[in-house]
């Protein structure tokens, strides 16, 4: 696909399902806490930083930051959705955070100067970027003298049963097309040769990577069809064009496919995470 119209497909995603992740965004941040907790301890702001947070959707990342930089420091919270900015906007006010600007911004192009901001928190954004070298050569140049960027993306798919289930099932039923490879994507940057090159690339010196489990928890398989019609831009699509039959047998199947991962009330689904910091 077309790097511009791949953005414009994106972007439209995003913006159908900002409600549904804002709805959706207590539990959801239950479920990659550990995540945005090793990203802000891997960032380590201080009082008085600036610090960037891209594609920061509901904001929870920078908003665990937020209370580190104090009244003198500033949080620039930004999404490439507008409406996923203004979920983060009345988030902040719910929270009382004062030092919080919200921004819509491309992460390929920053419209921030040189050497403008202390630390840069990124949550599983530079995978679905269609040039994340690009990107990650814009964070280093607003990135000050020092600087650090802590960002996290995902495992492989085998890793990641929480989505890779249900996306095996729909792409076995002929639903869902199957992954362009080297495509933008959850996976792009599981291989962990491939991560340390795009931050060779863009002028990084990698710290540390490390990985963070996850688990997601569903109370049975209609939580799960409820949560991923709100979560899952993919899912949302096929379940809304599939036909009662098509709809009963997704259910039957993700009932059949779940059971490894039964526990009591319900399912617990694992994943992992791969966070990396870089100076």
């Amino acid at each position: 696909m077309d790097p511009q119209e791949y953005k414009l497909t994106t972007l439209e995603n995003w913006q159908r399902m900002a409600s549904g992740w804002e709805q959706h965004r207590e539990d959801r941040e239950k479920f990659v806490g550990p995540v945005s907790e090793w990203l802000v301890r891997a960032l380590a702001p201080k009082p008085g930083d600036t610090v960037l947070e891209l594609a920061a959707g509901p904001g929870d990342v920078g908003f665990t930051a937020a209370p580190l930089l104090g009244p003198e420091g500033h949080l620039i919270s930004s999404d490439f959705s507008p409406e996923m900015v203004e979920v983060a906007r009345r988030r902040a006010a719910e929270l009382g955070l004062r030092n919080v600007e919200h921004r819509v911004l491309d992460a390929e192009d920053i419209p921030l100067a040189d050497d403008a901001v202390d630390g840069v928190l990124c949550r599983f954004g530079f995978m679905l970027m269609p040039d994340p070298v690009r990107a990650l050569a814009e964070t280093r140049r607003v990135l000050r003298p020092g600087g650090r960027l802590a960002l996290a993306v995902w495992s492989t798919a085998e890793r990641n049963p929480w989505v890779t289930v249900a996306g095996r099932i729909l792409l076995e039923f002929g639903l869902a097309p199957p992954p362009e490879p080297g495509a933008p994507g959850m996976f792009v940057f599981a291989d962990e040769q491939r991560l340390r090159g795009v931050f060779e690339d863009a002028g990084f010196t990698l710290e540390r990577i490390e990985e963070v489990p996850v688990l997601q928890r569903y109370d049975d398989v209609d939580d799960y069809i409820r949560v991923s019609n709100l979560t899952s831009g993919m899912f949302s699509r096929v379940w809304s064009d599939a036909s009662a039959a098509e709809r009963e047998a997704i259910a039957t199947r993700l009932a059949e496919d779940f059971v490894p991962y039964a526990v009591a009330g319900g399912y617990a689904l694992p994943g992992v995470a791969v966070c990396a910091s870089a100076a």
